[in-house]
């Protein structure tokens, strides 16, 4: 597993050092800076995960920069602010801010909310599968992303439709990972976002689990008592077998 890069943008010295050695003893790999200049040369020199932004900088406004940011970049940014009305914590949240913490801080809160956003990043990222060329295997079943088709155990090619063939993309990327309801549709839902936007949570939900009960009786041996696609309780559904990709060329 890579060790995540974090960066910390603040005038304040001291608790710029603070912040990177506690960070850093966490596992993390950080870099620092203190205005708008430090934070381009590291975004244009490494890979950063995430960015820990102050607010009030001694000569520019991490709002402003965060703006900036947004425009060419998606990676997350935590906005760091002595400043904690619902005011100031919204001016960050409305120019793309993934979350905000205001000073004085627990070490420990700042560490989970680093952490929650990045699980949250890599989550999001890992549900946004890609139609590749590579084929799957999976409990005997294959499936080839390049022709989409499916193959059961016994080699015999097995009709889906496409929001079934979406499904089953969403859930061999994520084996073993209990999904919620709505991960799986917006998933599914990433190339249809309008459609799925006119439809209400619960008719999401219902619509989900009856193409879930289509696939069962395809994949199934017996559909009552499943054993690929599984009900999580109070959950949603998950894969639950191994998933060996194998890349073609």
């Amino acid at each position: 597993m890579s060790i995540s890069k974090l960066l910390i943008v603040d005038d304040d010295a001291e608790m710029r050092q603070m912040m990177a050695s506690f960070l850093q003893n966490s596992g993390f790999m950080v870099y620092q800076g203190a205005d708008l200049a430090d934070l381009t040369r590291y975004l244009n020199e490494t890979q950063i995960d995430l960015i820990l932004l102050d607010v009030m900088l001694e000569y520019e406004s991490g709002i402003d920069i965060c703006k900036k940011i947004r425009l060419e970049h998606n990676l997350p940014i935590i906005m760091v602010s002595a400043l904690s009305s619902d005011h100031d914590r919204m001016s960050g949240y409305s120019v793309g801010a993934d979350d905000y913490i205001a000073k004085p801080f627990n070490a420990q809160l700042l560490l989970a909310r680093v952490n929650a956003v990045l699980n949250r990043v890599q989550r999001s990222a890992s549900l946004q599968y890609r139609r590749d060329t590579a084929t799957y295997q999976f409990a005997g079943w294959t499936y080839d992303s390049r022709t989409r088709e499916v193959f059961n155990p016994n080699g015999v090619l097995v009709a889906l439709s496409q929001r079934e063939l979406q499904l089953l993309q969403v859930l061999l990327a994520n084996p073993h990972i209990a999904l919620t309801r709505d991960e799986i549709s917006d998933a599914m839902d990433k190339d249809d976002k309008d459609d799925h936007d006119k439809q209400t949570k619960g008719q999401v939900g219902k619509a989900l689990d009856v193409l879930i009960g289509r696939m069962r009786h395809k994949i199934e041996i017996d559909p009552k008592n499943p054993k690929l696609i599984l009900t999580v309780r109070n959950v949603g559904y998950m894969l639950g077998t191994s998933v060996k990709k194998v890349e073609d060329g």
